[in-house]
């Protein structure tokens, strides 16, 4: 089963702009998928996981492009980079719109390489896993509390929010009901360990850095403590800022920035660790069940980084910009999410609750002692209907996501 992707309208418009299309992500989020299910009859395909054509494209790029000549399809270029000199020059003669579209799942290697060579060349996008709003196969627009509107949606209950949670968003889990979702990420980390940060990295110890992993997925939603993380791991504090530089280049990771300004000098200037897919943060913390996972200790973290992992991906998909934060002082007062769009701040409480309160949203009037601009605020919880908490914030189900 295939699900619609929102990227796919940016795809098109991107096409129409630049000679090359480059999508980047996590591996197995349906990059080179959504490409094949929106090309043109003409456009060959060619995936550099084959060996023989990546040996093909690293030791003869020239040959390469006249045996897959544009419009192309290259999935998973960043085996290759020395084609990129030679998309150059093909694109520099012909001068057309949408000759190559290009995938790779590291983009720590990549985009330099892209930067150097197709400057000005290139439309750069970003895919994630499915979206909540592409799992129900409907139009994800970029949240905001000011845009959003009643619709009919069934609202989510614990058990099954926590499900979708627990099963996370790599389409292919999505695909056929018999896909064993242990199995799946199982053999996922193996992959991106050996392709990904073996090839990349002097990690020598597998079993080290999936150690990392697990002591990562079990902080998420916490703040970034290099120190503590380092203790369990067993590695120095070096290591663990390179390891966690990895997972942030290669999407698995999102650090949500502190926000602060001349007037916050209480605020903590410590960022906020999300793992982007709740599914494999779950595998690795040894979750098995939503109705464990809804009671246990992290049940409230998860929900949290699940919910900013759909809000963030409602931006990325659209390919909208706007800049993500959250505010926490010394006195430990916290504002779970903070959405920066078009110079006015959108404040976020994030609360796994069905019953939500007024003295839940209290700290959004800290803003106001900022000298900021406030737009609507949101409680995003469990509550089943769209509704006003007061005239500033909004009741959001989680249903409402994406």
């Amino acid at each position: 089963m295939y699900f619609k992707r929102n990227i796919s309208e940016v795809i098109a418009e991107t096409n129409e702009t630049f000679p090359v299309v480059l999508i980047t992500g996590p591996r197995q989020v349906g990059k080179s998928t959504v490409f094949e299910r929106i090309k043109e009859e003409n456009r060959a395909y060619v995936t550099l996981d084959d060996p023989q054509k990546r040996a093909l494209a690293q030791s003869d790029p020239a040959l390469f492009l006249q045996t897959y000549e544009p419009p192309v399809l290259i999935d998973e270029i960043q085996y290759a980079p020395q084609l990129f000199p030679y998309i150059k020059m093909f694109v520099d003669r012909y001068k057309q719109k949408g000759m190559f579209w290009i995938t790779g799942s590291q983009p720590f290697q990549l985009m330099a390489k892209v930067s150097e060579s197709l400057a000005g060349r290139v439309g750069m996008l970003e895919l994630q896993g499915l979206s909540q709003a592409e799992k129900n196969q409907s139009e994800g627009a970029p949240f905001l509390p000011d845009s959003l509107r009643q619709h009919n949606r069934n609202p989510y209950t614990v058990n099954s929010i926590y499900n979708l949670i627990l099963k996370g968003s790599f389409p292919e889990l999505y695909a056929s009901r018999r896909i064993n979702r242990n199995t799946f990420y199982a053999s996922y980390l193996k992959t991106y360990i050996e392709r990904d940060i073996r090839e990349l990295t002097n990690v020598q110890d597998e079993r080290t850095f999936l150690s990392f992993l697990k002591v990562v997925a079990a902080r998420t939603g916490q703040l970034l403590n290099y120190s503590d993380m380092a203790k369990d791991v067993g590695v120095t504090e070096v290591t663990i800022k390179s390891w966690i530089s990895l997972l942030l280049t290669s999407g698995l990771v999102f650090l949500l920035q502190p926000y602060h300004n001349n007037l916050t000098n209480r605020a903590i200037k410590t960022p906020k660790l999300h793992f982007m897919d709740t599914g494999l943060c779950s595998y690795l913390c040894g979750w098995t069940s939503p109705e464990t996972l809804s009671a246990g200790a992290m049940s409230g973290a998860i929900f949290e980084s699940y919910v900013v992992g759909e809000i963030i991906k409602s931006y990325i998909h659209n390919n909208i910009q706007a800049q993500f934060y959250f505010y926490r002082d010394k006195e430990k007062q916290e504002i779970d999410l903070i959405i920066e769009r078009d110079n006015l701040l959108y404040p976020i409480e994030i609360k796994r609750t069905a019953s939500p309160k007024e003295d839940d949203v209290k700290t959004f009037r800290l803003l106001n002692k900022m000298s900021v601009t406030t737009g609507k605020g949101a409680i995003v919880c469990l509550y089943e209907n769209l509704l006003p908490l007061n005239r500033e914030v909004l009741i959001v189900p989680v249903g409402y996501l994406g």
